[in-house]
């Protein structure tokens, strides 16, 4: 009701106050665009409050998925430098932010790390969307591990 009369005065202040159809067209105008203020507001505090909940637990999911990638880098007998000339990279650097959990493996490049490592490509990037992405690992594999 406050909106309603806020955007009724609001209207009358502009001298923009007609009969009929017109004044139902600026008011519902004014009215829908204070709901989306409203909205846009409450979804950006949302998304702050998720984003501060959300990212210590990318990150140590990135961080578990690195170790997991380091072990298999380990039972493949590679080097992080090793590592890195299979995959055609020029420096090794990258390989280390992936395993330390400071970037991930990117999905165009799972086939090959997957063949670099000794791994079959889907079983390799059904594992790491574990831990990029939990919630889509989920919906399409339900919790099994």
């Amino acid at each position: 009701m406050k909106a309603i009369a806020f955007s009724h005065r609001r209207v009358e202040a502009h001298g923009t106050t007609k009969c009929g159809a017109e004044s139902h067209v600026v008011y519902q105008f004014i009215l829908d665009s204070l709901v989306i203020m409203k909205r846009g507001k409450y979804q950006e505090a949302f998304a702050e409050k998720l984003q501060r909940k959300v990212a210590p637990e990318a990150r140590q999911l990135r961080k578990q998925a690195g170790d997991w990638l380091k072990q298999r880098r380990a039972d493949a007998g590679l080097s992080q430098v090793d590592l890195a000339a299979r995959l055609g990279l020029k420096y090794y650097t990258f390989i280390s932010q992936v395993e330390n959990g400071f970037s991930r493996v990117p999905t165009e490049t799972m086939a090959a790390w997957a063949t670099a490592l000794g791994l079959e490509p889907a079983a390799f990037a059904k594992h790491l969307l574990l831990y990029y992405e939990p919630e889509l690992y989920r919906l399409l594999f339900g919790t099994e591990k």
